[in-house]
């Protein structure tokens, strides 16, 4: 393994207190000695405003687990698609103008992008790249101008053109693009117009966190555990994309025929949308827990049988693995997933599941009785392969060791 110390300069929107996965690799790699500093934006995702807690004491989020944060202004998402339009413009914006001030006369030997969406977020790190002199690694883990496209955000084929073209620009601009899935590398292909050297294209997928994986599990403060019902838990954001109609239609059709509980524990732009709609057709059968921090999950999925992930069908989403998905293998549950593409693909290939296409809320109303008709001994089955399968594949521990060889590797590159 290196040896050696890396100054390593994370540029991400979203950060601790916000649950996001880039906190569990700014930890690891501090935890390892690296000095990593953070440049990130205010604390407000899911909910659209920055986080009362944040506002009330700024000065306790200055440092994370060794880390340094650096935050500049933002307009927080709010609950409309043209505040969260604001949102991803003012932080790119002002990271791009403020960041390299309050950073300047600092080095680093790597710099590395945390690419949700959008893509655009990655710019501030180009240019603290350039202005640095280190190499810029970007974690691809949304497509775009694709996602705006396909979830209607943007349909004017001008503007596609546009972002498209801005795309291009990131792209052939950074040093290395690490990849979730597979089927990223021929959409991020189009995308580069300069000759891709096979070492800048880096397969890269999302891990767990540790409290899933972890052999010891809290008791829920939550949930209970109640073995006359059939539960199925669902933990994530509560966006549009997740499908929640489909959802309730199946929770729907299920009140006749077996007795099962749907547990949503999460928020998002859905929300009240999901609450009127329990609230209007009466279904006590549906339990909305709200956002919980992320350390409260692993009990709550104890008290599970099962655990569902739910998206929208496009050829983008086919190509995406949801966060959730190495969350639930990890926890050795059985998985319900009402999904197409990658996703798909790893539940079933895994034996962690069933799954049926996205949007079919027969065929998810179908795959929740079929698994709650099997037998305990079998369901456990399921889970402990979908267990196996993670650590095969989605390892935290291997995950991140490949990482630092690749800020290693990219540093020594970078000096010759």
């Amino acid at each position: 393994m290196p040896v050696a110390k890396l100054n390593i300069l994370v540029v991400t929107q979203y950060f601790w207190p916000e649950n996001m996965r880039i906190n569990d690799l700014v930890r690891n790699l501090s935890e390892k000695g690296h000095r990593v500093t953070v440049l990130t934006g205010l604390p407000n995702y899911p909910e659209g405003s920055v986080y009362d807690s944040y506002r009330a004491d700024p000065g306790s989020f200055g440092e994370y687990a060794g880390a340094r944060i650096v935050r500049v202004q933002l307009i927080p998402r709010g609950k409309h698609s043209i505040s969260l339009m604001l949102n991803y413009l003012s932080f790119f914006t002002v990271a791009s103008i403020v960041g390299p001030w309050k950073l300047r006369g600092e080095k680093f030997d790597s710099v590395f992008v945390y690419g949700v969406s959008p893509i655009m977020s990655a710019i501030p790190g180009l240019i603290l790249g350039w202005l640095k002199k280190a190499p810029v690694s970007i974690w691809i883990l949304d497509l775009w101008p694709e996602s705006l496209r396909a979830v209607g955000v943007v349909r004017n084929p001008a503007l596609l053109n546009i972002v498209g073209r801005v795309v291009s620009s990131i792209y052939n601009r950074a040093d290395y693009l690490l990849l979730q899935t597979h089927s990223f590398f021929e959409s991020v292909k189009m995308y580069c117009t300069r000759e891709i050297e096979s070492e800048r294209l880096v397969y890269f997928p999302s891990w767990a966190e540790d409290d899933f994986s972890s052999s010891i599990v809290p008791a829920s403060t939550l949930l209970e555990r109640d073995d006359s019902v059939f539960t199925v838990v669902f933990a994530g954001n509560v966006g549009d994309a997740q499908d929640f109609p489909a959802v309730i239609e199946a929770a729907q059709a299920l009140i006749s025929k077996t007795a099962v509980r749907w547990v949503i524990v999460g928020t998002g732009r859905m929300s009240d949308w999901l609450t009127d709609e329990v609230r209007t057709c009466k279904l006590d059968n549906i339990l909305l827990l709200g956002r919980h921090p992320l350390e409260e999950m692993p009990g709550v999925f104890a008290c599970a049988d099962a655990l569902l992930v739910s998206l929208k069908t496009n050829d983008v989403f086919e190509k995406t693995i949801p966060g959730k998905v190495q969350a639930y293998l990890a926890s050795g549950k059985p998985i319900l997933g009402m999904i197409d593409g990658e996703a798909a693909h790893v539940i079933n290939e895994s034996g962690a599941g069933l799954s049926c296409p996205s949007g079919d809320a027969e065929g998810l109303a179908g795959i929740t009785l079929q698994l709650a008709l099997l037998d305990a001994d079998q369901r456990l089955r399921m889970g402990e392969s979908g267990r196996e399968y993670y650590l095969k594949n989605y390892s935290k521990s291997k995950l991140l060791a490949r990482l630092e060889i690749h800020f290693h590797e990219a540093t020594l590159r970078n000096k010759r």
